[in-house]
C-alpha cells in the first residue's frame, strides 16, 4: 500500500535547484544527410515536465498529423506520423518555454536539430536579437517570399525559432531565398500572430540569402502592440448638475480633451449647447469630465455628441454620440491639487528650461486663474513666467529667464483664484518649494560615429533604466561625432534610429500590408553614469 502512494518528489533539504535543462544528446546527429528513419530523440540534462516540451516543440517545414512522444527517463523519442519529404532539410526547434520536472527552470537558450533527408543541408541562417524588458521566448517567424503574401495574421510561418533569456536567437537550415521575419510574443503559441493580444517587430529589410551568402547577421527587433480597433463613447453620467464623467472604449489621446470638441444635445427642448471645460483629473485612463453651467433637468432625454475621438495609435471616430445620466445633486466640493511634477520640496531641479506642471482634480477658469500665481526665490525677487494649459484643470509653468544653480524658489497658488463652476475654492495660498541642482552633479558622454549617414536623419537616443526613464534624444548633423551634456546620472542604454519618415520617433511598421521599421542600432553594453563624470570616446556603430 506504501508503494502505491509514493510520489515522484524532489531531494529534501539543500540550495534550491536554479540550473536549466540542456540536451546532453541528439539522433541524428546535427547535419546529418540521407536521414530516412521515423523517428529522432532527444535526451535532456535532468527530468522534463513532458508537457512543456509539446508546447516548446517547433518544426520547419510543418509536418501533417500528430507526432508520437515515447518517453524513457530523460530521454524522449519523437515518432513522425508520416514518412519525411524527400530531399528537404528539416529543422526541429526546442524553445525556451521546455521547463525541468522538478523546480519549472526553463531552457537558457532555444536549441536546434538540423537534418536532411536529401545528399545536402541548406545551411543558411539568420541571426540577431529582441530589444525588449522580456525578452525571452518571444516567436521568431521567417516566411519565403514568394507567389503567396507573408500575411503573419493568416499564414504560419515556414521557419521558427524562439529568443533565449537574452533576446537572441538564430534561424538555422534556410534554404537560399528571401525571407520576411517577424518577432511575436505568441501569447496562444499557435503560430499565428493577433493583433489583439500579440506583440509583434517588424524589420527595415527583407532578407536574402545564396548559395555564396549564407548567413545574416544583426537583424534587430522592437516590439510594439498595434491596434486598429476605433475608440467608441461607452457613457455619460452626472456626477452632480455640473459634472459629466464620460467613459471610452479604450485609452484616448489626449488631443480630445477640449470641450469644443463636445457639445450636448436636450432632445425634449431641442437645445444645443457646448461645456464650458474639460479636463482629465484623477479619472482612469478610458475616462475624462465635461463641466457645464447649463440646467439640464432630470426628466429630460439629453445627448452627449463627440464630434472625434482619437486613441494612441491613430485611429479615428467621428460623431460619435450616448445618452447621458442626469443628476442635480449640489457641487460642493473645492478644487484641489492631485499631482505636481517635479514633486513638492524637490532638491535636484534642473536650473536651466525647468519645467513644473501643476494637476487639479476640477477645472477652473484658466485666464482667471493665471493672475492667482507668484514665482519669487526665497529673497521676494519676482521670477517671471509662461503659464500653458494642458486642459482645463492642469497647467505647466516655465521660467522666462535663467534660474541660479544651488538656490531656492517658491511657486505660490491662492487657490481662491481657482474657483469651480459651483463657485467653489480653498480660501488659502499652496506654496510650492524647490532648490536647483548643482550644476556639477550633472554627467554626460561623448564619442565618434560609425558608418552614419547623415542623408538618413539619423537620431540618437539615451534612453534609462532606472525608475524615472529619462530620456534625451538629438538628430545627428555631423556624421563623425556625438556629445549628450547635462545629463541626470543613472544607468542608460545608447542607440540609434534612422528617421526615414521624419516624425522624430520611431517608427515600428505595419506587418500587413508590410511596412518595413525604421532601421536602429545599439550600443552593445549599458552605461552606468555617474554625477561629476564624463564618459568619453563611446564609438557608436550603425549598421
Amino acid at each position: 500500500m506504501l508503494s502505491n502512494c509514493a510520489n515522484q518528489l524532489p531531494p529534501g533539504g539543500g540550495a534550491v535547484d536554479t540550473v536549466p535543462p540542456k540536451i546532453v544528446e541528439v539522433y541524428p546527429s546535427n547535419g546529418t544527410t540521407n536521414f530516412s528513419d521515423d523517428h529522432i530523440e532527444f535526451d535532456f540534462s535532468k527530468y522534463i515536465e513532458k508537457r512543456t516540451l509539446k508546447d516548446a516543440l517547433f518544426i520547419s517545414p510543418a509536418i501533417d498529423g500528430d507526432l508520437q512522444f515515447d518517453w524513457t527517463g530523460t530521454s524522449v523519442k519523437i515518432y513522425f506520423p508520416n514518412q519525411l519529404k524527400k530531399n528537404v532539410t528539416y529543422v526541429f526547434t526546442i524553445g525556451t518555454d521546455l521547463q525541468d520536472f522538478n523546480n519549472h527552470n526553463k531552457m537558457s537558450q532555444a536549441f536546434t536539430l538540423t537534418f536532411s533527408t536529401g545528399n545536402k543541408i541548406d545551411k543558411g541562417e539568420i541571426e540577431g536579437k529582441v530589444f525588449d524588458n522580456k525578452p525571452e521566448g518571444i516567436m521568431i517567424f521567417a516566411y519565403t517570399i514568394g507567389d503567396s503574401a507573408a500575411n503573419p495574421m493568416v499564414r504560419k510561418p515556414d521557419y521558427i525559432s524562439q529568443t533565449g533569456s537574452d533576446g537572441t536567437f538564430k534561424l538555422l537550415g534556410l534554404a537560399s531565398a528571401t525571407y520576411r521575419v517577424f518577432a511575436v510574443r505568441d501569447q496562444y503559441k499557435d503560430l499565428i500572430y493577433q493583433p489583439d493580444q500579440d506583440e509583434i517587430g517588424m524589420t527595415s529589410n527583407d532578407i536574402t540569402l545564396t548559395d555564396k551568402d549564407t548567413l545574416y547577421e544583426g537583424l534587430n527587433f522592437f516590439l510594439t502592440k498595434l491596434d486598429t480597433v476605433k475608440p467608441r463613447l461607452v457613457s455619460a453620467s452626472m456626477t452632480d448638475k455640473f459634472h459629466i464623467l464620460v467613459n471610452f472604449t479604450k485609452e484616448f489621446d489626449n488631443s480630445i480633451v477640449r470641450s469644443n470638441n463636445f457639445f450636448i444635445i436636450d432632445s425634449t427642448t431641442k437645445k444645443s449647447v457646448k461645456p464650458i471645460y474639460a479636463f482629465k483629473g484623477n479619472t482612469k485612463p478610458t475616462e475624462l469630465v465635461l463641466v457645464t453651467n447649463e440646467n439640464l433637468p432630470s426628466k429630460d432625454e439629453v445627448y452627449l455628441i463627440a464630434d472625434s475621438i482619437k486613441d494612441k495609435f491613430g485611429n479615428y471616430f467621428i460623431n460619435d454620440f450616448v445618452q447621458i445620466s442626469l443628476n442635480e445633486k449640489a457641487d460642493t466640493t473645492k478644487p484641489d491639487i492631485i499631482r505636481i511634477v517635479p514633486q513638492n520640496f524637490s532638491s535636484n531641479v534642473d536650473y536651466l528650461n525647468p519645467i513644473f506642471s501643476f494637476y487639479f482634480n476640477d477645472a477652473f477658469d484658466s485666464s482667471a486663474a493665471k493672475k492667482y500665481i507668484t514665482f519669487t526665490d526665497t529673497s521676494k525677487k519676482q521670477i517671471q513666467f509662461n503659464v500653458n494649459f494642458l486642459d482645463d484643470a492642469s497647467f505647466k509653468i516655465i521660467p522666462k529667464q535663467k534660474l541660479e544653480a544651488n538656490s531656492d524658489y517658491i511657486i505660490k497658488l491662492n487657490l481662491n483664484g481657482f474657483k469651480d463652476a459651483a463657485g467653489n475654492a480653498f480660501d488659502s495660498v499652496y506654496q510650492y518649494k524647490f532648490r536647483t541642482i548643482n550644476g556639477l552633479d550633472f554627467t554626460g558622454i561623448s564619442g565618434t560615429l560609425e558608418n552614419c549617414d547623415t542623408q538618413k536623419n539619423p537620431y540618437l537616443v539615451l534612453q534609462g533604466i532606472d525608475e524615472e526613464k529619462i530620456a534625451y534624444q538629438q538628430q545627428l548633423k555631423n556624421s563623425k561625432k556625438y556629445s549628450f551634456e547635462r545629463i541626470q546620472p543613472g544607468k542608460y542604454f545608447l542607440w540609434g534610429f534612422y528617421d526615414t519618415d521624419s516624425s522624430k520617433t520611431y517608427t515600428y511598421g505595419k506587418p500587413y500590408p508590410f511596412k518595413p521599421s525604421e532601421q536602429f542600432s545599439f550600443y552593445p553594453d549599458t552605461l552606468s553614469l555617474r554625477a561629476r563624470w564624463i564618459q568619453t570616446n563611446l564609438n557608436f556603430k550603425f549598421k
